[in-house]
């Protein structure tokens, strides 16, 4: 069941996708070469913590971690730990979310570990391009098939695939909410976008083969051909005037 948000609900999200952006920024400032995933998680969480929020991932489903800290072939859901040291020309996905009174923010962002390769740049520069190309679709009376077209067009138009097996979501009370909102698709096709609706747009994208699979640690998602990935994510919701980004921070 999609459920529509009220304005008051609108505002409590805007104010959970603050903290879960200003996250974000955090640990992203934090990559560097010699830098561990675990202290990055750990500057997340207290972060968090400090603004009267919970970490939304700390737990979920057995989740060990605050944030998900995935680096180069893996693709999402990276466990953080004290063992995994960035590198330069790493590329490090972080998805964080906080829940605050109630209602949940969830983000992510690839950054630079130093200098990256030109191919890892354009990776990443596209993936990020492909949340936005997501974004301006998502307009009221459009449906969901609009916003994946447009991030699979975006992407396949250079040379890069999209993962399949994982998806976008709705976001709200839970941090899973329906409806699903894959990053492929047919214009058209699927669920109308209707104000009130809060959604996160997430591409997923790849340099080889959209293949993915999971290791024995029943989380860490990485390509099966072992290239490249990167991960971009805004929670969203549609209003009359269009899409308006909810996870926005204070830089």
């Amino acid at each position: 069941m999609i459920i529509l948000k009220t304005s008051r609900e609108l505002e409590c999200m805007k104010a959970a996708g603050r903290i879960a952006q200003n996250a974000l920024q955090l640990a992203g400032s934090l990559v560097k070469p010699g830098v561990s995933t675990w202290e990055i998680d750990r500057a997340a969480r207290e972060y968090i913590e400090s603004e009267g929020a919970v970490p939304t991932f700390l737990g979920y489903g057995g989740f060990p971690a605050s944030c998900c800290i995935s680096v180069n072939e893996v693709v999402i859901h990276g466990i953080p730990h004290k063992q995994t040291i960035l590198k330069e020309g790493d590329i490090v996905s972080i998805d964080t979310g906080a829940t605050f009174e109630g209602f949940v923010g969830d983000n992510a962002w690839t950054f630079p570990c130093g200098k990256v390769s030109d191919d890892a740049q354009k990776l990443m520069d596209t993936t990020r391009e492909c949340l936005f190309e997501g974004i301006k679709a998502a307009q009221p009376g459009n449906r969901l098939g609009d916003i994946g077209s447009a991030v699979q067009r975006y992407a396949e138009a250079r040379g890069y695939s999209v993962v399949r097996d994982f998806v976008g979501h709705g976001v709200g009370a839970k941090m899973h909410e329906d409806p699903s909102v894959p990053n492929y698709g047919t214009p058209g096709r699927g669920v109308r976008l209707l104000p009130g609706m809060t959604i996160a747009i997430e591409p997923m994208i790849c340099q080889g083969d959209y293949h993915v699979k999971v290791l024995d640690d029943g989380w860490t998602t990485v390509t099966a051909d072992g290239k490249l990935a990167a991960h971009y994510e805004n929670t969203i919701a549609i209003t009359e005037k269009g899409p308006v980004i909810l996870t926005r921070g204070d830089r």
